[in-house]
């Protein structure tokens, strides 16, 4: 994981070193590539990783707080963007970056056992044949994995729609209000930093209180109809200040994400963690990459002149429609809990070169 955090910080020396034209291509150029390799990989090997150490029955709870945290961060992040001058923000960017860097190296142990390296004198062809395809193995068995689990099978389907809406919702979320209601920059961002507020709470306290009680299913299903509403409200909005009550929902539907981390990993062994976690994160990245490619013309023809009839938020409300479907399939599941069941296989050890296997620290 540490490789991971390095491109991040590579990438934002580039704007700190200096921000001219070139520079700012190159930065683009190098974000690119960064969210290609990495983009959503640290919280899912961050999760994986926490699976590892974690005992099985406080692993909801451990999933709350890694999610409530990044929360936390969403919105210092968020008032250190409006308050810092702007000289400042990207040195003070690479010191934060470079933080959790300097923690893993020092504080976090390796949970991954790497098998030995054979064959060190061979051609860099032979190698990079060889590194292909344990990755590809490694791919193949994670598709396994899923496939062969009711739960992660069906928890991978309510991940696909749930991010299929959201993302479209908040792809053109801003662009909707400024359109519909006249909002500003300045109030969607101040939406947001009170809507993560509230979602760092529900998810550091309310979650690890609640889950003992109901279970991870329960939570889940509250959070999606929190989102089907969100969804609903938004994309019906008579008035501006209902803009207001639908984002009050996001304090609700924070609990999806940890609930779902935590399901899935109770439906898998120890050494599968993060090849489950890396499986399903791929699913909601086909589905973030989707989404906007119909909610993006969607919104802009409901928004023009030429719209077939008067519902500004139209496409919200289809976004909608994915979260039902998430909620069906949500309340089908059967959540499994593979310690409990495969308690002696789960002690088997397992040496592998892993493609998110295990986390890395």
């Amino acid at each position: 994981m540490l490789w991971l955090s390095l491109m991040y910080v590579i990438t934002s020396t580039m704007l700190a070193w200096s921000q001219s034209r070139g520079f700012v291509y190159a930065y683009y150029v190098l974000r690119t590539i960064s969210n290609i390799l990495s983009q959503g990989s640290i919280l899912c090997v961050s999760v994986a990783y926490a699976a590892d150490v974690v005992e099985s029955g406080k692993r909801a709870f451990a999933f709350s707080w890694i999610t409530g945290l990044l929360s936390a961060s969403h919105v210092l992040g968020n008032l250190l963007a409006r308050f810092l001058p702007e000289k400042y923000i990207f040195d003070i960017t690479i010191a934060l970056l470079l933080c959790p860097l300097i923690y893993m190296y020092v504080f976090l142990r390796e949970t991954v056992a790497y098998a030995p390296r054979q064959d060190e004198e061979s051609t860099w062809q032979t190698r990079i044949f060889r590194g292909v395809s344990k990755r590809y193995r490694s791919m193949r068995d994670a598709a396994i994995i899923v496939i062969r689990s009711q739960t992660l099978r069906g928890i991978s389907i309510v991940s696909f729609f749930y991010q299929l809406g959201m993302t479209g919702i908040s792809n053109v979320l801003l662009y909707y209000l400024e359109a519909a209601f006249g909002f500003t920059k300045n109030q969607f961002s101040e939406i947001l930093i009170v809507v993560e507020a509230g979602s760092i709470v529900s998810q550091l306290l309310v979650l690890p209180l609640v889950n003992p009680l109901v279970g991870e299913k329960v939570v889940l299903c509250i959070g999606l109809v929190a989102s089907i509403a969100y969804a609903l409200f938004y994309g019906l909005a008579w008035a501006s200040w209902v803009a207001y009550l639908s984002a009050s929902f996001g304090v609700i539907y924070a609990l999806v994400d940890p609930a779902t981390y935590a399901i899935i990993s109770q439906a898998s062994r120890s050494a599968d963690q993060g090849k489950a976690q890396g499986f399903i994160a791929g699913i909601q990245a086909i589905a973030s990459f989707l989404s906007p490619l119909a909610m993006s013309p969607l919104t802009a023809w409901f928004l023009s002149d030429n719209a077939p009839f008067n519902c500004k938020g139209f496409s919200i409300v289809c976004a909608s429609v994915c979260m039902v479907l998430s909620f069906v399939y949500a309340c089908l599941l059967k959540p499994e809990n593979w310690s409990s069941q495969n308690s002696d296989q789960d002690n088997i050890e397992e040496q592998e070169a892993p493609l998110l296997c295990s986390s890395s620290g």
